[in-house]
């Protein structure tokens, strides 16, 4: 069994998952960064506030009666449908940037990939192949 799990272990998709999965934790620093850091103060700007709905709720309970949603939960059950609204949005705008992002990349490949192929071959004019033929018939008579 052990020598099953080094097997599993060495082959190189499980490596490259690995290799994966530490680069999306990475890139996902980077994409909160820019929604929460460079994004959503212009969202807040533009809007007067911002979207953070975090307060949001729906005592289940009458004897909840907090204006936050911390105190509301210490004093009984609360429906925060805030807290879902606001992810929702941050997911939306996250998706948006992360498209925005690939369809850069997927430009600079598909411009790199124009510099690396070659132009393909013009076929001569038909008075060079003209003279070719003569050429080649004159070679053979000679």
């Amino acid at each position: 069994m052990l020598n099953e799990f080094k097997e599993f272990i060495a082959r190189g998709n499980v490596i490259d998952l690995a290799v994966g999965v530490i680069i999306g934790a990475a890139f996902s620093k980077i994409v909160d960064s820019v929604v929460n850091d460079l994004v959503m103060p212009i969202v807040g700007a533009i809007t007067g506030g911002g979207f953070d709905f975090s307060d949001y709720f729906v005592a289940l309970s009458a004897n909840v009666t907090a204006p936050t949603l911390a105190a509301a939960r210490e004093q009984g059950a609360v429906f925060a449908y805030g807290s879902f609204i606001t992810v929702l949005i941050n997911f939306v705008i996250l998706a948006w940037i992360i498209f925005l992002m690939i369809k850069v990349v997927n430009r600079a490949r598909a411009s790199m990939e124009k510099e690396k192929a070659p132009e393909p071959a013009t076929p001569p004019p038909q008075d060079i192949l003209l003279l070719s033929e003569i050429r080649d018939l004159l070679k053979q008579r000679a």
